[in-house]
């Protein structure tokens, strides 16, 4: 089957418009890349996969000084379109595609990152199903840089008016999740351009106090953990988080007040999660307990939670084993107590296509 007739089949298959070959795209990927020459084609391969193919891909390469440019000029796929810029960080990338984006709809997709081969499909399905809703997200399981499942967050999947729950904490997890509608792209503005990290978190926020959310209730995001970035730039995390949280609590309405505690005890659990990463020997423990203390300070009811009583466990055999040892009881714990017990295939979606 040639490209076009598998993209009007998928579009067909999705219940939707099937357009030109000439038309603009039904769907626009915007991808940041900022030296990202490592991980850059593992990304485009899970584009290629993809069941639904009637999508542009933007790349903003934002000032990368690595091979990311000269990659790209070998990539040989009249579906990526990519504009160089001067460095001006994720936020103003993320803004720049959706400036240059065509498609009806809009989807995020940083380099590092992969998507299941499904993702697309289903997420305008989903759309399809709920007309009501303005955006719509998956899962997410989290890798690392061998591909190797780390973790995936055990959430309830909410759909609807989702503000609530967002305003405790993202569980929509990255900025390689949402797709959502182009006229509500261009309701809510684009993405912070002040925040140094957290800023897809601001962006949901905003987004979910105007339009109900769609799910699709599968782990199709694979985000991305390198080793570098587990314990780097918390500080910086921490303060645009706390800025979030003031400003969202700010806007929030009065009955919805009492959820700050939580979304803070949860950035606090967050930044713990952070500092312990998944070696024993680069965890930064003292500021580890630090963070955790404020957490249980904020709420003292997380520490019923399993995730609170993971960290709990985590650390203590930081502190009290030796490396060696210590390290072989984390993979324990990893593999026979998760967060969410993953039944899918996983290792299979993330093979970059032959």
């Amino acid at each position: 089957m040639s490209l076009e007739a598998a993209a009007k089949a998928s579009v067909q298959e999705a219940g939707l418009e099937v357009l030109s070959v000439n038309a603009s795209p039904l769907v626009s990927v915007i991808i940041p890349v900022y030296n990202g020459a490592k991980t850059l084609m593992k990304t485009l391969g899970s584009l290629q996969a993809q069941t639904f193919q009637d999508f542009e891909v933007v790349v903003i390469n934002d000032g990368s000084t690595d091979e990311t440019v000269s990659l790209l000029t070998e990539v040989d796929d009249p579906k990526i379109h990519v504009f160089s810029y001067e460095n001006g960080g994720l936020p103003t990338a993320r803004n720049r595609g959706i400036e240059r984006a065509r498609g009806e709809f809009l989807t995020f997709l940083d380099a590092d990152d992969c998507w299941d081969q499904h993702k697309l499909q289903d997420q305008l399905e989903a759309l399809r199903n709920a007309p009501e809703a303005g955006v719509v997200y998956s899962g997410t399981a989290f890798i690392d840089e061998s591909d190797r499942l780390l973790f995936a967050r055990d959430e309830a999947y909410a759909s609807g008016d989702i503000y609530p729950q967002l305003l405790i904490r993202n569980f929509i997890s990255s900025g390689s999740n949402i797709l959502l509608r182009r006229e509500v792209a261009e309701a809510v503005g684009g993405f912070d351009p002040t925040l140094k990290s957290v800023e897809d978190w601001d962006y949901y926020l905003r987004l979910a106090a105007k339009v109900p959310f769609a799910v699709v209730p599968k782990l199709q995001i694979f985000y991305r953990q390198s080793s570098s970035s587990m314990t780097a730039n918390l500080s910086v995390m921490e303060s645009a988080s706390l800025r979030v949280i003031e400003r969202a609590f700010r806007q929030a309405p009065p009955e919805l007040q009492s959820l700050k505690s939580k979304s803070l005890a949860n950035l606090y659990r967050y930044l713990t999660k952070q500092c312990i990463g998944q070696d024993p020997r680069s965890a930064q423990l003292k500021a580890a307990w630090v963070n955790l203390l404020k957490a249980l300070r904020w709420s003292p009811k997380i520490l019923a939670q399993r995730e609170t009583q993971r960290l709990l466990a985590k650390l203590l055999v930081m502190v009290l084993i030796p490396a060696t040892l210590s390290q072989r009881l984390l993979d324990w714990i990893r593999t026979h107590l998760p967060m969410v017990a993953v039944k899918q295939d996983l290792t299979s979606q993330l093979k970059s296509p032959s």
